[in-house]
């Protein structure tokens, strides 16, 4: 078994095992994959097959944050951005207040919606404004990698491996 890697605690004052990172047992790479979805294409088929595969782990290699600029993002935008933000919220409110109410449900939405929509405006321009032209662009982050692995505990790894010859993609290793 590998040494459990620590994490440390809410408080930052104890270490605490987190649950990814407990002590797990020596893992074999099962397939490699270019794309995470035939990684997880892979565990599926064992999964449909019966495998155990709480026994399994897809490994991302090579791993990089990639920042995908979505447009400009203006006080104007920010404000809008922001009033729909606000809108959600405040119709959550209105429908809480009118749930909890004698009457005026409906008012109470709407009333909950408008005024949401108007703070979150205010809010969504006001922090935009204080950015002081730094960040004028919205994006979305997501993760990267070179190649996916499917690694399995090396007890369990032979009968995953004559599991997926049988519906075998990938690069199968042993």
């Amino acid at each position: 078994m590998r040494a459990a890697s620590l994490a440390w605690g809410h408080r930052g004052k104890e270490p605490a095992m987190s649950d990814i990172t407990r002590a797990t047992p020596e893992r074999r790479v099962l397939s490699s994959f270019s794309d995470y979805t035939g990684a997880q294409a892979a565990v599926d088929r064992l999964s449909d097959a019966g495998f155990p595969v709480e026994h399994t782990a897809i490994v991302g290699t090579g791993v990089r944050i990639v920042e995908q600029v979505t447009g400009r993002l203006t006080r104007g935008r920010a404000a809008g951005l922001g009033a729909a933000s606000g809108a959600w919220f405040g119709l959550m409110i209105g429908v809480l207040i009118g749930l909890l109410s004698v009457g005026g449900f409906l008012g109470f939405v709407l009333l909950g919606l408008v005024l949401g929509a108007v703070w979150g405006a205010v809010f969504g321009f006001v922090g935009h404004s204080f950015t002081g032209g730094r960040r004028d662009f919205s994006s979305v982050q997501g993760f990267e990698a070179e190649r996916w692995d499917v690694t399995v505990d090396a007890e369990h790894f032979s009968r995953a491996q004559s599991l997926l010859s049988s519906g075998a993609a990938g690069e199968a290793r042993s």
